[in-house]
């Protein structure tokens, strides 16, 4: 810790992305909070909290895995599945339940913990318009779901749950085609893995993503609270 400089409680300030450390990938700054004001001039640089335990840690990856939203892949047998109606899919509905799912699964594998410091800044976020949910339910019962933060034509994947089969799955590609209607143009989804890599994410360097922020990030959004337009048999 000694080599990365420690935020000052007085200012919004972040070090340049470039002075990211290598090993651990990405790790750039500590400290700091989790108000609101800090959280956006975070993701508004590409940076993002990523922590188990105090003090923050504040990450940008040389390389990040994205979903450009024109390139999701639905399989034959997920498409199947919407079109079975099982699942019924809402945006902003439940939003302290879903983080709170998330918190729980993350409790259960090594890594990040979504303390409640964590689900009270990005609730905050919520209130203010800036993060969103996705919410899965199986009749009256929340099965699957994800939140981020939506700045300009971006979405920011914080984390995703799923209860049943293809939950996670489900809320995902009904997000991307959302999205692509309302006009964005990425979805990050930060950390790599084979399921984003199965729905057509793929990896980005950091210099790529600096200029998808640069490009996108203060262009029109969507204004909240939003909700799902597209019916599940057309996706």
């Amino acid at each position: 810790m000694a080599r990365l400089p420690w935020l000052s409680a007085a200012s919004l300030d972040f070090p340049s992305v470039d002075k990211a450390l290598r090993d651990p990938d990405g790790l750039l700054a500590v400290g700091g909070d989790l108000r609101p004001e800090r959280l956006l001039k975070a993701y508004e640089r590409g940076i993002f909290p990523w922590f188990q335990e105090e003090p923050i840690l504040w990450w940008s990856p040389a390389t990040r895995m994205v979903l450009h939203t024109e390139q999701l892949h639905v399989s034959r047998s997920m498409r199947k599945l919407l079109r079975q109606g099982h699942f019924r899919v809402t945006l902003d509905q439940a939003f302290a339940q879903v983080i709170a799912q998330c918190a729980l699964l993350r409790e259960e594998y090594p890594g990040t913990w979504i303390t409640p410091a964590m689900q009270a800044a990005y609730g905050r976020l919520h209130e203010l318009g800036h993060a969103h949910s996705v919410e899965v339910w199986e009749q009256d019962t929340l099965v699957g779901g994800l939140y981020g933060i939506a700045m300009g034509q971006l979405f920011f994947g914080e984390s995703m749950f799923s209860q049943r089969n293809n939950a996670s799955k489900t809320a995902l590609i009904c997000l991307t085609r959302q999205l692509q209607r309302w006009g964005f143009h990425l979805i990050d989804c930060q950390v790599p893995s084979e399921h984003l890599r199965s729905l057509g994410a793929s990896e980005m360097s950091r210099t790529q993503f600096q200029q998808y922020l640069e490009r996108y990030r203060d262009a029109a959004g969507h204004a909240g609270p939003w909700r799902m337009e597209i019916p599940l048999d057309a996706l």
